[in-house]
């Protein structure tokens, strides 16, 4: 849609202290225990875009990133849970461009989607033709999710007509691939420069706004999320248009996977927990879910270093 300034100026007015109240008091609304726990845990699987994003990865860590997408969950746990029927896997696997190719391989005929990360990830300041080129080259590979970043500067300096050109041309770039833009809330200051820069996204063809690179002192935090869920609510009761939500950086443990759930159940609704609206930025998330699974079926704990990880 075109970029509507006016819009922008209404939704200025950000209540952190209102905000802050709500987070805190959302999850103490929920308990979720015992079978219900595991199904909302096997949920959060499905949920996820499994990441590496390392300076050392290689090729063949990110062939062993895939196995693991394949068959998340052991042979055993999985009878034990019941749910050979399932097929719970991962939504995405996301990885640097020179990794695509690779990823497309090992994930053939899964239905698991290959995302990278594009645009001069994390920071975001390479010339916009080469970011441009950059997203080209990794649709062209197969990638079928592109995660763009944007440049900082541009929020802090309210310079949104730029940035909304930048996304529309990402937006364009992308083709039929699905553009999730990652706003580095960060390095952001505000919640308002948070919502602005979410609606903004939004009017530019973004199908996912997403918190954080992962590369940032701070990643997500649930008081960014709600402000950024609500712009998504607004964006969605003003246009009819659904947009997605990622979460990234920082949710390492399933309890912290349970919060961002409630988050999106009590403020979205059933509809945005499904993997074509809500994903998860995890690498070791994985691995603590798995610990808790184990935990129900068996009633104790394993270590981490017996469930395979890249």
């Amino acid at each position: 849609m075109p970029l509507d300034i006016g819009w922008l100026e209404a939704m200025r007015h950000v209540n952190r202290s209102a905000i802050e109240r709500r987070v805190a008091t959302l999850t103490k609304r929920r308990s979720i225990k015992k079978d219900n726990q595991a199904a909302w845990l096997l949920r959060a699987i499905s949920l996820m875009d499994l990441t590496t994003l390392s300076s050392d990865d290689t090729h063949e860590r990110v062939r062993r990133l895939c196995a693991k997408a394949r068959n998340p969950l052991s042979p055993q746990l999985v009878k034990g849970l019941g749910i050979e029927d399932a097929d719970i896997r991962p939504a995405a696997v996301c990885v640097y461009h020179p990794f695509v190719s690779t990823a497309v391989n090992a994930l053939k005929g899964t239905g698991i989607h290959v995302a990278a990360v594009s645009t001069a990830f994390p920071h975001g300041l390479a010339p916009l033709e080469t970011r441009i080129c950059e997203i080209h080259a990794s649709v062209e590979d197969g990638a079928d999710e592109i995660d763009v970043v944007i440049p900082r500067g541009l929020v802090l300096g309210a310079r949104w007509e730029e940035l909304y050109d930048e996304i529309a041309r990402f937006r364009e770039a992308c083709g039929d691939a699905h553009l999730k833009v990652i706003l580095g809330t960060g390095d952001l200051s505000t919640l308002r420069n948070v919502t602005l820069a979410s609606m903004v996204a939004m009017m530019a063809g973004a199908d996912f706004i997403k918190t954080s690179t992962g590369k940032e002192s701070v990643n997500a935090t649930l008081p960014v999320g709600l402000a950024m869920v609500r712009a998504i609510r607004a964006y969605h009761e003003r246009t009819g248009v659904r947009i997605g939500f990622k979460p990234a950086g920082g949710i390492s443990t399933a309890k912290a996977a349970l919060e961002w759930l409630i988050l999106i159940r009590e403020e979205l609704g059933r509809r945005w927990l499904e993997p074509d609206l809500f994903r998860f930025g995890a690498s070791s998330l994985l691995t603590d879910i798995e610990r808790q699974l184990e935990h129900h079926v068996t009633g104790r704990y394993s270590a981490a270093y017996h469930h395979a990880m890249a």
